[in-house]
């Protein structure tokens, strides 16, 4: 049983924040950060740093803060960063291979053993040393390699035949870009859903609400 099952969901999406706030403290030699000071790095209120740290235990001490590279260590800990899970990315296009090439796969848990895609023109070609193999040797080289996650860089409608075939081979954990939400159809997976155009019209809303545009729309 996980010793932190209870913890809400908001408060684990900011753990990786702290943990990358953190370790930049960490690595310009700050010993010790107040929430106060973490705050306004953070651009979070003190209340609300004390609240989700407390969730975990108690780091820090009234008057002296919060020591930065235990926390720094124990938040690593809690994400689960000191295991290394072994991951497999299906699609080799652009966006396939900007997530191979530019992510920092063995710093965040995870190491990249394979890359599978059907187009023959980038089977045996190279990603970050792996050789891009055929889609269609998915389930051999599952059974033959501990695989503990896939990552979706697929069209959408490509990704519920993929989901299945990885599903009935044993695979359950995606990190998926592929704007289908795998949620809907499974019932016992563990899944990322990174939808890149969502944040986009985020960002949009937010610059239209800061510049106060009047609203075009008519009843």
């Amino acid at each position: 049983m996980h010793r932190y099952k209870n913890i809400s969901a908001p408060v684990i999406k900011r753990l990786p924040r702290y943990y990358r706030f953190l370790g930049e403290l960490h690595d310009k030699g700050v010993i010790r950060i107040s929430s106060r000071e973490l705050s306004v790095k953070m651009g979070l209120t003190a209340s609300q740093i004390r609240q989700d740290l407390n969730c975990f235990g108690g780091f820090g001490q009234q008057g002296y803060g919060y020591p930065v590279e235990s926390l720094y260590n124990e938040i690593a800990h809690i994400l689960g960063l000191d295991h290394t899970y072994s991951a497999i990315l299906i699609g080799a296009g652009n966006l396939g291979k900007a997530v191979a090439m530019h992510m920092s796969f063995e710093k965040r848990g995870f190491r990249l053993i394979g890359i599978f895609d059907n187009d023959s023109k980038k089977i045996g070609t190279e990603i970050r040393g792996i050789m891009v193999s055929d889609l269609d040797s998915l389930e051999h080289f599952c059974s033959q390699n501990k695989t503990d996650a896939a990552i979706f860089c697929v069209p959408k409608n490509a990704v519920h035949d993929i989901a299945d075939r990885l599903y009935r081979a044993g695979v359950k954990n995606y990190w998926n870009f592929s704007h289908y939400d795998l949620s809907v159809h499974y019932d016992d997976i563990i899944v990322e859903n990174v939808h890149l155009n969502d944040s986009l019209m985020i960002l949009c809303y937010k610059i239209s609400d800061a510049n106060d545009f009047p609203d075009n729309t008519s009843a």
